[in-house]
């Protein structure tokens, strides 16, 4: 077996364990929610179809907010069917989902295309839920059904981590986390 096909065998194996995290889905009323966005600047425009927002760009439709340094808007596909490209150093995803868990991500782009329902996070991509965590060049995270593709890249070295909490390294670093605490006395 040679190294490469060795990768591409640890690499599947990784997929199938990943792919069975609990990552749960989005609270659908988010997706009904309008979505708003804040900016110090905005240029559109109207022949084009595109918005580019700058400086401080908050996204929110209801509990789904990503923050970017700029924004970039495609509605050329219509209504309902925009694509946000948020850009940053880096750009992040937060939403609750249905459970009352925190889904987190943050990544120098994240593609958030509104009719799929899906985020593409690329470059440096960071994707974390509970005590999960999943790291790679690229993530898509279709938030609809429960489910995430990780990509390594195409380097030499371009891999996929992830990280699994066991009840016990949980309990540790829950431990740990309260022993570090300053109490405020009054």
């Amino acid at each position: 077996m040679t190294l490469s096909s060795f990768n591409v065998c640890i690499t599947l194996a990784l997929l199938f364990i990943i792919s069975s995290v609990p990552f749960a889905n989005a609270d659908d009323s988010d997706f009904e929610q309008p979505i708003r966005i804040d900016a110090k600047t905005t240029f559109a425009d109207g022949v084009k179809k595109m918005t580019v927002l700058k400086d401080g760009v908050v996204i929110r439709q209801g509990s789904l907010q990503i923050l970017a340094d700029e924004v970039r808007v495609d509605a050329a596909l219509g209504e309902g069917n925009e694509v946000f490209i948020a850009l940053g150093k880096p750009a992040r995803y937060s939403q609750t989902i249905q459970d009352g868990s925190l889904v987190e991500a943050k990544a120098n782009e994240i593609r958030y295309t509104v009719v799929d329902k899906k985020i593409q996070l690329v470059g440096s991509a960071q994707l974390k839920q509970n005590t999960s965590e999943v790291n790679g060049q690229t993530i898509i995270f279709d938030m609809q059904n429960e489910q995430f593709t990780a990509l390594g890249g195409s380097a030499e070295q371009g891999r996929v981590s992830a990280v699994f909490q066991t009840k016990k390294s949980t309990a540790k670093a829950i431990d740990s986390d309260n022993s570090n605490k300053v109490e405020d006395k009054p």
